[in-house]
């Protein structure tokens, strides 16, 4: 086990005693960028990075900074929202020496990921697959907990199970017992994967197990959505993904009641966000973000899925910007085309 050494970076304390709001981790759309100006139209109180898959060997801090390029700014987005960073594997002593890793880099805690349902990272023995054995859970959050720190958060995100729900008490237990410091539930079984319902009933039963803070994630696209699901759940504090990217407004709109804002507001932030992730990276990839970004607006603002008509067969960055800057909003010849493509959405 690596040693730990002077930690320079300070952990902060999550208050659970008023509503807390999270943006998801969502590997290949939650990136820095994304993180930046999502956290940036406020009431986001955490943030946790895409997972870093942890296999057999220690990782150098270069790698956690690839991810997590926040660890450079106090592990705080630009408009100061705090970032956790996501670790994903089954061997308890790796992810636990990852962890130090980690938190030597300067995170000021470490999130675990029991919840990713795809194929290639469950046949590789991670995320969702550990969920099969809770006690696997217990392994993996206590190894970690005993090598962080007391003072820095280890928490662990997780589904309701695998492919039945008979087990969602012993995982929340197991979590609880290991030493998390908090619990992120998405209300669907990785074979559920991300379909329509997210069962919240089910994160009410694990809340009322376990005495650590629950959050309840899946399914929130609305304010709406955000009362229900705290009523049916139980949990006052919520995990936002998809919801949150579709509708940059909803954690404001959530934990301020404000109103939703008009897709003309969200030019500027198109832009900026191509621009933004063109520095980053490289054009391409700004290319594909921009097109990404707009197919999940689309879950929220029709206007959206015409917009992505018209900029996904374009190569460049100045093509695309273009289109955002002079066909904005749809037309009135394009009504038909837009209910057509909200349709195969």
């Amino acid at each position: 086990m690596t040693s730990l050494s002077p930690f320079q970076n300070k952990p902060w304390a999550i208050d659970f005693s008023t509503p807390k709001i999270l943006l998801a981790p969502m590997e290949g759309v939650v990136d820095s960028v994304t993180r930046d100006m999502v956290s940036a139209q406020g009431s986001v109180d955490i943030c946790v990075t895409e997972f870093v898959r942890i296999t057999n060997h220690l990782l150098p801090k270069k790698i956690f900074m690839n991810y997590c390029p926040e660890l450079a700014n106090g592990c705080k987005t630009p408009s100061g929202t705090p970032v956790l960073v996501q670790l994903l594997g089954s061997d308890p002593n790796c992810i636990a020496e990852n962890a130090v890793v980690a938190i030597e880099a300067g995170a000021p805690g470490i999130d675990l990921n029991f919840g990713c349902p795809a194929k290639t990272v469950n046949n590789n023995d991670g995320g969702a697959t550990l969920l099969k054995k809770p006690s696997r859970l217990n392994d993996v959050i206590s190894a970690v907990r005993k090598a962080v720190p007391p003072e820095f958060s280890v928490s662990a995100k997780v589904r309701l199970g695998f492919d039945h729900k008979d087990d969602v008490i012993d995982i929340a237990q197991a979590c609880e017992s290991a030493g998390a410091s908090w619990l992120t539930v998405h209300a669907r079984t990785k074979m559920e994967a991300y379909k329509p319902p997210a069962h919240w009933e089910y994160i009410r039963k694990m809340k009322e197990a376990i005495q650590i803070p629950v959050i309840a994630n899946g399914d929130i696209w609305s304010y709406a959505d955000a009362l229900r699901c705290r009523e049916v759940s139980g949990c006052e504090h919520l995990m936002l993904g998809r919801g949150l990217v579709a509708n940059p407004g909803l954690a404001s709109e959530i934990a301020l009641t404000a109103t939703k804002k008009s897709w003309d507001h969200w030019q500027p932030f198109f832009q900026e966000f191509i621009h933004n992730s063109h520095h980053t990276k490289h054009e391409n990839f700004a290319v594909q973000r921009s097109k990404q970004l707009a197919k999940i607006m689309s879950q929220s603002y029709g206007e959206a899925a015409v917009l992505l008509e018209n900029i996904k067969r374009l190569m460049t960055v100045e093509d695309i910007l273009r289109v955002v800057q002079h066909n904005w909003r749809p037309h009135a010849e394009n009504r038909y085309l837009h209910q057509e493509l909200l349709s195969l959405l």
